[in-house]
C-alpha cells in the first residue's frame, strides 16, 4: 500500500517498499541497491560469458553464458531469461542473477541470454516490455546464422528456444509470448517458463499501476491476462512455478487455471512448492525446494525440438 511518511530529509510521497520510495522533491530511493558485476565473476570455469550491446538507441544490453565445452559447430538450446524485481529493482548483472543464471546453463546445457532493461519508476512501464521485445527481436536475428552473434550464429539452436522469467520478469515473458504469434511468425518458442509471476491480484497491484501511468485499469491484459490473448500464446508448453508463503501465488494460479480453458492447444504445467516464499530459488538456492526446482526446469528444457520453418525476416 501506498503510505506517507515523515523523514528527516523530507516526505515521502510514495512508499512501495520493499522496493522504492518517492519523494516529494521527486528523489527515488531504492530499497535494493543496483549491484552490477562483471561477467567473470564467480564464473565456474566449465562457462564462458561475455556483455553483449543489443542497440545503443535506447541503450540497451545482455549477458550471454555457454558451456565453456561447446564442440565445434555443436548445437544447443536457446533461453532468454528476463530478471525479477518488480520492474524497478535488479539486473542481469547482478550477482544473484548471475549466479543463477549461470546454475541453469551448467545445468541444463544451454546458452543463455540474460536480458538488461530500463528500470521503472525512471523509465515507466511499459518500457521494460519494450526493451525486451527488442531485445527477443535481437536474439531471433541469428536464426539464420548471420545475426551478430557469433555465439548464437554457430551454437544456437532456434528449433529449441525457450523464454523464462521470475515475477516482474514472468510477467514481461508472457506478454512477449502472446506478441510472438502475430508479429514475430518466425520466432517459435518450444516453451515458456514462469516463476512466481507477477499479475494482478495482490497488494502489490498499485505499484504496478503507479508505474505504468497510461493503463487499462483491472482489465489492462498487460498485468491481467486476458483469455483472448492467451489463447494466442506463441510456445507449445508451459511451466508456472508458485510458492506457497508467495503472495502472488494466487494470481499465478489463476494464469494456470485460465491458460487451461482459453482454447490455446499447448501443454501447461504447474509445480507449486510448500513451506518458502516469492523468489525463494534466487535466495536460498541450495534448499531442497530450489533444487527440486531446478531439476524440473532441467527436464522441461530437454525434451524433445519443436520442429518450425521460418518464413520471414525480422
Amino acid at each position: 500500500m501506498m503510505e506517507i511518511v515523515k523523514f528527516n530529509d523530507g516526505e515521502i510521497a510514495y512508499d512501495f517498499s520493499p522496493f522504492f520510495k518517492i519523494y516529494k522533491h521527486g528523489y527515488i530511493e531504492r530499497c535494493v541497491p543496483i549491484i552490477k558485476v562483471p561477467p567473470s565473476h564467480e564464473l565456474p570455469t566449465s562457462l564462458q560469458s561475455k556483455d553483449v550491446l543489443i542497440t545503443t538507441e535506447p541503450p540497451i544490453s545482455a549477458r550471454i553464458f555457454m558451456p565453456q565445452t561447446t564442440k565445434l559447430n555443436s548445437k544447443l538450446p536457446v533461453l532468454i531469461y528476463i530478471h525479477g524485481g518488480g520492474f524497478a529493482l535488479r539486473s542481469p548483472f547482478d550477482p544473484i542473477y548471475q549466479k543463477y543464471v549461470a546454475s541453469i546453463v551448467t545445468e541444463a546445457n544451454v546458452i543463455a541470454v540474460s536480458i538488461e532493461y530500463r528500470l521503472a519508476p525512471e523509465h515507466p512501464i511499459p518500457t521494460g516490455y519494450e526493451d525486451s521485445w527488442t531485445s527477443l527481436r535481437w536474439v531471433a536475428s541469428h536464426a539464420n546464422g548471420h545475426g551478430p552473434e557469433p555465439w548464437l550464429n554457430i551454437h544456437g539452436d532456434f528449433s529449441r528456444v525457450f523464454l523464462a522469467g521470475d515475477s516482474a520478469g514472468a510477467n514481461i515473458a508472457y506478454n512477449l509470448a502472446v506478441r510472438i504469434r502475430s508479429v514475430l511468425p518466425e520466432m517459435k518458442l518450444a516453451g515458456m517458463i514462469l516463476m512466481h509471476p507477477f499479475f494482478l491480484g495482490s497488494k502489490l497491484d498499485k505499484m504496478w499501476f503507479y508505474l505504468c501511468p497510461r493503463n487499462g485499469g483491472l482489465k489492462d491484459s498487460r498485468f491481467k491476462p486476458a483469455a483472448e490473448d492467451m489463447a494466442t500464446t506463441g510456445c507449445e508448453r508451459v511451466l508456472v512455478f508458485l510458492a506457497g508463503r508467495d503472495k502472488l501465488k494466487n494470481a499465478g494460479r489463476s494464469y494456470y487455471e485460465e491458460l487451461k480453458k482459453c482454447g490455446w492447444e499447448g501443454n501447461v504445467e504447474m509445480v507449486e512448492h510448500d513451506g518458502v516464499g516469492h523468489v525463494f530459488h534466487l535466495l536460498k538456492p541450495r534448499c531442497e525446494q530450489a533444487l527440486d526446482m531446478m531439476k524440473r526446469l532441467v527436464s522441461f528444457i530437454n525434451q524433445e525440438p519443436v520442429i518450425i520453418s521460418w518464413t520471414s525476416k525480422i
